[in-house]
């Protein structure tokens, strides 16, 4: 019985390509769309109510803004089963916090709206737009840290496969997926929050657990195949072999976060849906760029130095 296999490096072309055509409409959507931020990177208002019933989202939304002036985002809050403990959060991003008369009117026109809601304040805070950045700023550099770790440890482990190279090879699909992530808040509309923070280092160590599968088998092969045997044949026999695992191993994972976001859709709970569906993306790009993107560009890289050294001996 002949055994299925899946030439990566040959159609490496293909696979980059299409990584390659998604980022790109990525690139255009956030040229359309921009990039929001929310007021955890940006800085500004947050008022949060609590009421009895059920109330529509968009609705408020809207209310909020004709009556404050402001763009505003709405998050509700609900525990399963009970109407009594509801709660509805009011962000208002930006430099300018809301005003004593400010809050006085969104309350007003509240309840205007909802007389039988019965809203009442529970919490009002604001943030200043200076620690916003700073708090952004300490985020990305937590990520190029542990980019920088990865690459230091993948380099020690598989140095008898070439560590450096492998390293780096696997910090830019990991950037590619961190890509993707970023891209699904751009198209999606969703404010980049903490809950992207979360999202990309998951994925981070979702999807170099997956790489490191596929090394781990590369050097083991490349002992069994021995050092005179192709290096693209010994990557693409590495694959193959760990192909089903993490096509498994991804399926699982993405149905049980979408279970999560199911539910956090049925509750109207966006803290939940704004992690879990960015969540979703960043398991299929993980496992893409892990079994389509990570070896081809590993052989690229190795074939390169080869025909380096070999003009250098000429």
């Amino acid at each position: 019985m002949k055994t299925f296999h899946i030439k990566f490096y040959e159609n490496r072309k293909i696979f980059i390509g299409i990584s390659a055509a998604v980022i790109l409409i990525g690139i255009i959507c956030n040229i359309i769309f921009g990039t929001q931020l929310d007021i955890q990177f940006k800085g500004g208002a947050v008022i949060r109510y609590s009421f009895s019933g059920e109330i529509d989202q968009e609705d408020v939304q809207r209310i909020v803004q004709d009556a404050s002036g402001k763009n505003v985002t709405v998050t509700l809050g609900q525990s399963m089963g009970d109407e009594t403990d509801s709660s509805v959060s009011l962000s208002f991003a930006g430099e300018d916090s809301l005003s004593v008369e400010e809050q006085q009117a969104v309350e007003a026109a509240l309840t205007e709206q909802y007389p039988d809601a019965g809203f009442t304040v529970i919490e009002s805070s604001s943030i200043d737009p200076t620690m916003g950045g700073e708090f952004f700023l300490k985020c990305i550099i937590s990520i190029i840290i542990a980019a920088i770790l990865l690459i230091i440890y993948i380099a020690f482990r598989f140095k008898k496969i070439g560590g450096m190279s492998a390293g780096v090879m696997a910090i830019i699909t990991l950037t590619h997926d961190v890509i993707m992530v970023y891209f699904t808040f751009v198209i999606c509309r969703i404010p980049l929050n903490d809950n992207f923070i979360a999202v990309v280092l998951t994925i981070l160590g979702y999807s170099l657990n997956g790489t490191i599968i596929i090394y781990d088998r590369v050097r083991e092969n490349r002992r069994i195949m021995g050092p005179k045997a192709d290096v693209a044949d010994v990557v693409d026999t590495s694959i193959n072999q760990t192909l089903t695992r993490s096509v498994y191993t991804a399926l699982c994972t993405f149905l049980a976060v979408a279970v999560v976001y199911v539910v956090g859709a049925i509750y109207d709970l966006s803290t939940v849906t704004t992690f879990a569906l960015p969540m979703m993306v960043g398991i299929v790009c993980g496992c893409y760029s892990s079994t389509c993107v990570a070896g081809p560009l590993y052989v690229m890289w190795q074939k390169h130095k080869k025909a380096v050294r070999a003009k250098a001996a000429e």
